[in-house]
């Protein structure tokens, strides 16, 4: 039957946790009911915005949004039996917008209804409340039965509305009405700054059902994406683990000393619910002190990202099934990862103690709800940027939640990585442009959905609406596609209309005509006396250009359209050739004169001064003082 809770522990076999919470006098628990913006575009009279709250399985597109029209079925309107039975489908046509399927609540559980839902085609479920109350989160049920076998599998999102709306739109589609609705998530998660933080609140008990199984998965399928993102500065992770205390009343019984250390401070349920085998609730506290230690100090050699490792290889080296849940093959991890095992040991402090533990102490402070954020009462439960993340525990789906965290355009390129596209390229392209001659496309997923966006190309950016063009801009264009411009090759000789600039020019060249685009024609330069235009010259059009030539002893001059004789040419060259000479000539004996007379007067100079300077002293040279002494009296 389908439960009234918001609340939910583990599994059946954390039955024992709830007499646990029945017993925390430190708060009244305070659960936070998370919720995405619900939209109706039509009908008119009921259009508007609505709140709804995000279920707590399946997977909600975090960072996005999704549009749809809503189908609300005439019969299995409950949605507790396969709509097969019924004949009935919700896949959307080709070119129609995905269905987002209405059913009742009550009669069964949640997740069955989304189930049989989504194998019927459905996009999306939206689940109306039976009474007036405030919104709860939909939850899986906790037992291992026939429920885990399909909760795994569930992909497409739910949302629970409240009663009155889900009235609103039985009416509007009774009526005839195309209700149209989109439901968005890109305010799920706040982004105040260009860091996420987020928290994982976990267990090292590895025997307590499904939930248990989910949480190892993810943990090992998640640590890559995890530790790209802490040692790139992207994130702050934190994890943290839920412990509950013993009242003073009850620390001398077995439940307490079994369940409990620091004498009933912090304890945690049996594994196996059995108090007379097996590991006991006080094993699960001192492994989960040490993990958090582990953390500790592993961010004090600010390698935080190691906490991963460990947690993963303990999960792999030590299960419980195989006895090796303990200290011995906990050091033993610690050693391989090359942490200082006593600074662990000096963080943990002593168990047994009558006293408080601090790093205890601070994880039962940070299970209390803050602000926005409610207590945290659910097993495991994922916060990113202090919201809680509702949905399933999986890779692609939590890093759909963390990566929303960022601006939109900030997110780091594990953001962007196949592992959480939405595949909407392929299906028609996602209604983006695409050339496929070139095999190139503007479809780009992203974990916010598709974007047409231009393409680059071997180092060119094609530039264009990105949904019905897109065409190369810039320098090196013409080396895609031409540049989308004519070319054609003929006997050897190419000619293309694309200029290579940083506009997007098609010109025909030289010798042709047209829009340079679709096509470009050979001028005849001859019919239309553009060449060749002297009585002696003779014309041949030829592809791209002509040919001139002269009749009779005549030599061509292009430059000049105009023929000449040979013979003159011949006597103008040697004519040339002469002058050429002569000047030369001439040129070189006037600069050997030149430099005749400059040495011979040179040489003039120096012997007219060495003369002279044997007669009167010179004005540079200084006359020889006379020498006579003077007495003095």
């Amino acid at each position: 039957m389908e439960t009234r809770r918001s609340v939910v522990g583990f599994s059946p076999g954390f039955m024992v946790l709830l007499f646990w919470v029945s017993l925390i006098s430190r708060a009244t628990a305070r659960f936070v009911v998370e919720k995405n913006s619900l939209t109706v575009t039509s009908p008119n009279s009921i259009k508007g915005s609505h709140d709804s709250s995000i279920g707590n399985f399946g997977i909600p597109q975090y960072g996005g949004s999704m549009a749809g029209t809503v189908v609300y079925p005439k019969q299995n309107v409950k949605g507790c039996k396969d709509f097969e039975e019924f004949g009935i489908s919700f896949k959307a046509k080709a070119g129609a917008l995905p269905t987002f399927v209405l059913v009742d609540r009550g009669d069964c559980f949640f997740v069955l209804k989304v189930w049989n839902a989504q194998k019927a085609g459905a996009s999306a479920v939206l689940v109306a409340d039976d009474i007036e109350e405030p919104l709860i989160t939909m939850d899986s049920p906790q037992e291992d039965g026939g429920s885990s076998k399909y909760v795994e599998n569930i992909t497409i999102p739910s949302a629970l509305i409240d009663k009155d709306f889900g009235e609103k739109l039985k009416k509007a589609i009774r009526a005839g009405d195309m209700v149209n609705v989109n439901l968005d998530w890109r305010e799920a998660v706040p982004h105040p700054d260009d860091r996420v933080e987020y928290e994982l609140w976990t267990n090292s008990n590895d025997e307590c059902g499904t939930k248990c199984d989910m949480l190892m998965e993810f943990v090992k399928d998640y640590k890559g994406a995890a530790q790209i993102l802490e040692k790139g500065g992207y994130t702050q992770f934190t994890p943290h683990y839920i412990t509950w205390y013993c009242p003073r009343a009850f620390t001398v019984s077995r439940q307490c000393k079994s369940q409990c250390i620091n004498n009933g401070r912090y304890c945690a349920p049996d594994p196996e619910q059995d108090f007379s085998q097996g590991y006991e609730g006080k094993d699960v506290v001192i492994e989960n002190l040490r993990q958090l230690c582990v953390f500790r100090v592993a961010n004090e050699s600010k390698k935080p990202w190691v906490w991963w490792d460990y947690v993963t290889d303990f999960q792999i080296r030590c299960p419980m099934k195989d006895k090796k849940y303990n200290k011995e093959c906990a050091d033993a991890v610690i050693r391989s990862l090359g942490l200082d095992g006593k600074k662990i040991e000096k963080c943990m402090g002593d168990p047994n103690a009558d006293s408080q533990n601090p790093v205890l102490e601070e994880e039962q402070e940070a299970q209390v709800g803050k602000g926005s954020r409610g207590d945290v009462t659910i097993l495991p439960t994922l916060i990113v940027n202090n919201r809680q993340y509702r949905g399933k525990l999986e890779k692609g789906a939590v890093l759909k939640a963390i990566c929303s965290g960022f601006e939109e355009t900030t997110e780091p390129a594990v953001c962007l990585s196949g592992d959480i596209e939405t595949n909407e390229c392929l299906d028609n392209n996602g209604g983006c442009w695409q050339d496929k001659t070139l095999n190139v496309t503007a479809c780009k997923d992203t974990f916010r959905g598709k974007v047409c966006k231009c393409p680059l190309v071997d180092g060119v950016q094609f530039k264009g609406d990105g949904y019905s063009t897109c065409e190369a801009i810039g320098p090196g264009r013409c080396k895609i596609n031409n540049g989308g411009c004519w070319q054609q090759t003929q006997n050897g000789r190419t000619f293309s209309a694309c200029v290579d600039t940083d506009g997007n020019k098609c010109l025909c060249p030289p010798g042709f005509k047209g829009d340079g685009v679709k096509s470009c024609e050979d001028i005849d330069e001859c019919k239309e006396k553009k060449a060749c235009q002297c009585p002696e010259c003779r014309c041949k059009n030829t592809w791209g250009s002509y040919e001139c030539t002269c009749i009779g002893d005549f030599l061509y001059i292009r430059d000049h359209d105009t023929c000449i004789s040979k013979q003159a040419t011949e006597a103008k060259s040697a004519w040339a050739a002469f002058w050429a000479i002569f000047i030369g000539l001439a040129m070189t004996a006037g600069g050997a004169y030149l430099v005749y007379r400059y040495r011979l007067r040179s040489y003039m100079d120096s012997e007219i001064r060495a003369i002279m300077s044997q007669y009167m002293p010179l004005d540079s040279q200084t006359e020889v003082p006379n020498h006579v002494s003077e007495d003095h009296a």
